[in-house]
């Protein structure tokens, strides 16, 4: 398990989510009874995870930094990073804690769950 393939998972992620192909990334990659706890407050299941990300706006751009990996077992583990994303030159960034823990499934990895705590910005 190394942190390149997860990371690199994310950055699939993140990148659907700028070209507005994020419900067929993550209709993909979540497991069947995957979750994303949003910083909303909102619990999304795959279905509506796909359902929200098809009608989204797509994100402009996007930073991961600070990545980290959390070995939970030899088939799991958890990505966890500050992310920053950027809808348009008018909206603030959206900066959050975010943490994505991945199942082994087969050759690959799914996405079990997915949550993000938001980082309160300077006023």
């Amino acid at each position: 398990m190394d942190i390149d393939e997860l990371l690199d998972l994310e950055h699939q992620g993140w990148k659907s989510l700028c070209d507005g192909t994020g419900g067929d990334f993550y209709g993909s990659i979540m497991t069947a009874d995957g979750v994303m706890v949003l910083a909303h407050g909102q619990v999304f299941d795959r279905t509506a995870v796909v359902a929200s990300l098809n009608d989204a706006p797509p994100w402009r751009t996007y930073e991961i930094t600070d990545e980290r990996l959390v070995r939970i077992g030899d088939r799991d583990a958890a990505l966890v990073y500050r992310g920053r994303a950027y809808r348009d030159d008018e909206e603030p960034a959206f900066v959050a804690l975010m943490s994505s823990v991945y199942t082994r499934a087969g050759d690959g990895w799914k996405l079990a769950l997915y949550q993000q705590t938001p980082v309160p910005q300077p006023g």
